[in-house]
């Protein structure tokens, strides 16, 4: 298969994990010619550390390179739309960090324009795509719990300012514990149990500020614009209802990550932002056991989705990290924090197809 060339638009904390992947394992399909990044010596370090030959100064030299067809977008959230809008104009099929928009309008304008010019458009997370997620969804799709009936699933953590460099888009508008990690949680749940029809939420903001305690920033004092600790409770179209906690306010917890629960018994299932993790299930009245994870990348694989977009585009398989099934989990997130500033609940506007099986 000819290899799909592809180049990184951002070179910040997340891209060596992308970069190490897509030239050493998933290398086979997919060519990383060049990186690109608004702070130079970013991109500079990129391309010595991983021997990608080309430094675009911008991204449109990305854009005009006529061999680039994938752009991966690893900039900051707020800036995802922005960089894969102009992509799709340019023609280029586009994967996304996680969430591909911070609004319904943009990401309906993503998902549309990719749709008119018959490009693919992707976002993360690809975890689910990892042995842990898909391990649990061959249990399920099996039958060996039963029908499911219902699923819980626990975020829960202080806040990322005693250790991330630069936090204060954590506490901005289109960051939280929603939109930060919430993509990871509720993208394991549609891959398992389907699309959300409608939901409710409960949401709060339970500090004002926040005061940085990394190395960098230490003692720079945040005000927090977005609400901190969001519950939310889905009704699944296939039937099962799903309750979701994700804060940033709480100090300590012992929650499983995510609980699916059937019929015939429940399965837990791995943190969905690692690739693999145990999985225990029981049945009836019986204790949770371990079971064998069966499926393949169980370490950090980030960069699968982007193996999965270059077999879609060379042999027409479904493309699994969709943008149809980022726009629905954007949806089902915004949804929880509208329904509840309306008291109401919500009806969801997208849905998607169950992503396929890897």
């Amino acid at each position: 298969m000819k290899k799909v060339v592809t180049a990184i638009i951002g070179n910040g904390n997340i891209s060596p994990i992308y970069l190490k992947n897509l030239t050493t394992v998933f290398n086979d399909r997919v060519e990383v010619k060049g990186v690109c990044d608004l702070i130079p010596e970013r991109s500079q370090k990129a391309s010595g550390d991983w021997n990608v030959p080309v430094i675009y100064d911008t991204m449109y030299d990305v854009f005009k390179d006529s061999e680039i067809e994938i752009v991966l977008n690893l900039t900051r959230p707020g800036e995802h739309y922005g960089v894969a809008v102009e992509a799709l104009k340019y023609g280029k099929n586009t994967h996304s960090e996680k969430p591909m928009s911070i609004t319904r309008e943009n990401a309906k304008e993503l998902f549309d324009t990719a749709k008119e010019k018959g490009l693919l458009i992707g976002v993360a997370p690809d975890t689910f795509l990892g042995a842990g997620i898909q391990t649990c969804r061959e249990i399920l799709d099996s039958g060996e719990i039963g029908e499911p009936i219902g699923a819980t699933a626990y975020m829960l953590c202080h806040g990322h300012e005693s250790w991330h460099p630069d936090p204060e888009f954590y506490y901005e508008y289109g960051g939280g514990p929603m939109l930060d990690m919430g993509p990871y949680y509720v993208t394991a749940l549609v891959n398992l149990l389907g699309p959300v029809d409608q939901l409710c939420g409960v949401t709060k903001k339970s500090f004002p500020t926040r005061t940085i305690t990394s190395e960098k920033k230490y003692g720079k004092v945040i005000d927090v614009e977005v609400d901190t600790h969001v519950n939310g409770i889905m009704e699944f179209k296939n039937g099962a209802v799903g309750t979701i906690t994700t804060s940033f306010d709480v100090w300590g917890s012992d929650h499983p990550c995510i609980e699916i629960y059937g019929t015939k018994g429940s399965m837990q299932v791995p943190d969905p932002n690692g690739f693999g993790g145990p999985v225990r299930i029981q049945k009836g009245k019986e204790p949770f056991v371990e079971v064998s994870v069966t499926k393949p990348y169980a370490e950090n694989s980030r960069g699968i989705a982007v193996w999965d977009m270059a077999s879609a585009l060379r042999e027409g398989t479904p493309l699994r990290a969709s943008g149809s099934l980022g726009f629905h989990v954007l949806d089902i997130m915004l949804g929880f924090g509208e329904s509840s500033a309306a008291g109401a609940h919500y009806k969801l506007v997208t849905t998607c197809e169950r992503p396929a099986a890897l």
